[in-house]
């Protein structure tokens, strides 16, 4: 699957700026089709970074949000400054 077709955009939120800030996670809307590993493949080849752990669930509006903790050889501050989140 093309990694521009499961990633659909970053969400940016205080809880999210927290999570950047805390915990090394970054939040994504994703297809509902996409599965973990699908995801993880996709954040690191978009991306150019190193995923440790993605957690998904589904909104209740229908969409799918994925949270994607990074390796501690990335820093999620460094992504969002370059996605444009900060």
């Amino acid at each position: 699957m093309d990694p521009y077709k499961i990633i659909y955009y970053p969400i940016v939120s205080e809880s999210v700026l927290e999570m950047i800030e805390n915990e090394n996670k970054l939040a994504f809307i994703v297809n509902r089709r996409a599965n973990k590993h699908t995801i993880k493949r996709a954040v690191e080849d978009l991306y150019e970074v190193k995923v440790e752990k993605v957690n998904t669930m589904i909104l209740p509006d229908g969409r799918k949000k994925a949270l994607v903790k990074l390796t501690s050889d990335y820093v999620a501050g460094d992504l969002a400054t370059k996605l444009g989140l900060f």
